[in-house]
Formats: C-alpha cells, structure tokens, sequence
C-alpha cells in the first residue's frame, strides 16, 4: 500500500516542494491550509501539483478539527510546516507566531501520544532559534538564543517536540533548517525584494531600492535540495534532530551585489538604507554546520549562492 503523508502548510514554499518530492516517491499526500481560496493554493498550481494533492482546510488551533482530520487520514508520516513563516511579521503580531506555531505542534503531538500509534512526526524548526553565532558555526548542540517573537515560538516547539520523543517513546524529529530560498518565496521576504527591485532597475521602471540592514551574513540554501532532507530525517532508524544548511555564509550586501551583477548594474548606485525596514532586533551572523546531516542522512546541498540567485531571477523573468 501507499505511504500517506499529511503536510500542514501545504501551500508555502517548503510545503509545495515536499508535496512534489513525496508524490515523486509514490505517497499519497494530504495537506492542511487555513484558506482554500485560489491565491493560497498557486504554489501547487505552479508545481502543476494541485490536482494530485489531497487539500484540506484546518484550523490547527482547533483540537477537535484537527483531530478528526488526522484520525480520518491516518497518516504515516506528518509534517508539520505550518504558521507564521516571517520573522519580520512575528515583530508586529506575536500573538500570531505564538500560536500558529506553538499550538499546532502540541495538538499535532497530543494527537500521536493518544493514538499510540507509530505516526513520524517531523518539525519544521529554524536557524533563528540560536541567535547571532558570533564563531564558527552552529552545530545541533549549540545553545539556543532567540532573538525574535518567531525564534521564541520555533524555539518552544523545538523543545516541546523533543519532550514528546523522551516521554512517549514517539518518532519526533526537528529540521533545524537555515535560510533557504527558491522562485516559490514570498514577495515579502527580502531575497524577492532585490530581485524584484533589481529588474524593475533593469527595466528602468524604478531608480532606487531601499532596504534595512545589509551587513547580516546568512548561510542559503535551495528550498528543493532542503525538503529532500526532511524526508530522510524520517527515514533514520532512531529519531533525531538536524541542522540542514550550506555550511557556508554570505552577507546581504553579497547577495545584492549577485543580483545586480547578473544584470551589469552596479548595485551602489541603485540601493539605499532605509531605517524604516530596520527590525527592532536582528541575527548579525547565521551560519550552520552540516556535518551531522551529511554523516547520517548522506545528504549535502548542490546549490551555491550564484546558482541560487541566478535560478530565482530566470523564474521571475519567466513569468513577467
């Protein structure tokens, strides 16, 4: 028989990519969203995956509806990919991040530890959890540090997962995923922006870009290589947790200056600092180390920050 998987949060950017790789692999794949509306659904339909996924919508907040979802699909694997995804948006609405992200990980958990049953559970969690790493880079032992609204409810359902896994005896793993992009991104997420700004630049339809900070350095992945991994998490034969990441760090100014190179423009004359999109707190410095996930999962990223940069600009020329 198929293997179910069940993805909350089906409709953002991990979750449309891990739906493609599970459907590839021959699951059947279920997904929650809080909205069924047509817009929220366009990353499967870009995937040309909508009409193999089986979506449900859900508010994860509500127990009951959860857990009628889950008892009537009996999953073998759940992944948990849902809430607040914007660390900038976690500053302006805590409560949000809080229990989007919060709740739905204990009502997910709650759910397993009453059936008894072997469901793998898998969370998506984040690099934002430690803070600036100052030096070197961060491993699965590194202390924790959160520095946002986000980063605090990341850092709980980390925690509240791991609890779980030693009390209960259940398959819980966190992917402590470090920033990783893809043409599926947000606009609102400041990798868009650039690229966004910088055809716009191109195209002569704007003179300027006005950013916040360009001088935090982050380790970037490709969101395709990174799902990849969330499955071979749950393929281990003891439940663990992993930092999936480049090993690698680049400041922001780097990833503008890649954007405006591939269009011969000198980025210092186009991007201006704009305090107004300065965050109350942000991470300096992010980098990851990998080594745990390339020694057990056998998985290392492929992607480099140019390759990246130059795939996220050909989709959105694609589609203008």
């Amino acid at each position: 028989m198929k293997k179910k998987a069940l993805i909350t949060g089906i409709t953002g950017q991990d979750g449309a990519y891990l739906a493609r790789f599970l459907l590839k692999k021959k699951y059947t794949v279920y997904g929650t969203t809080r909205t069924l509306k047509k817009n929220n659904l366009r990353n499967l339909s870009r995937l040309n995956i909508l009409e193999l996924c089986n979506i449900l919508q859900c508010d994860l907040l509500n127990i009951k509806q959860t857990n009628q979802i889950i008892n009537k699909i009996n999953p073998d694997e759940i992944y948990n990919l849902s809430g607040l995804s914007s660390v900038g948006k976690s500053f302006i609405d805590p409560l949000d991040a809080y229990r989007s992200i919060i709740f739905s990980t204990v009502n997910i958990l709650e759910n397993i530890r009453l059936k008894r049953n072997k469901t793998k559970f898998y969370l998506a969690c984040s690099s934002e959890c430690f803070g600036n790493i100052l030096s070197g880079s961060a491993t699965e032992n590194t202390e924790f540090n959160p520095l946002s609204p986000y980063a605090v409810a990341k850092t709980s359902s980390y925690y509240i997962t791991k609890n779980y896994r030693e009390a209960y005896s259940i398959f819980a793993c966190s992917g402590i995923l470090f920033n990783h992009e893809s043409p599926l991104r947000n606009d609102d997420f400041v990798t868009q922006k650039i690229i966004t700004g910088a055809i716009s630049i191109f195209n002569k339809k704007k003179k300027f870009l006005d950013l916040g900070s360009i001088n935090i350095e982050r380790d970037w992945g490709w969101a395709p290589e990174y799902v990849e991994a969330m499955y071979l998490i749950l393929r281990q034969r003891n439940p663990s947790d992993y930092i999936i990441s480049s090993g690698k760090s680049y400041s922001l100014e780097k990833f503008i200056e890649t954007v405006f190179s591939y269009f011969d423009l000198d980025w210092k004359q186009h991007v201006r600092i704009n305090n107004k999109y300065k965050r109350p707190m942000d991470l300096t410095i992010s980098k990851g180390n990998p080594n745990k996930a390339k020694k057990y999962l056998k998985w290392k990223p492929k992607y480099d920050l140019k390759k990246i940069v130059h795939e996220m600009i050909n989709d959105k020329l694609k589609q203008n």
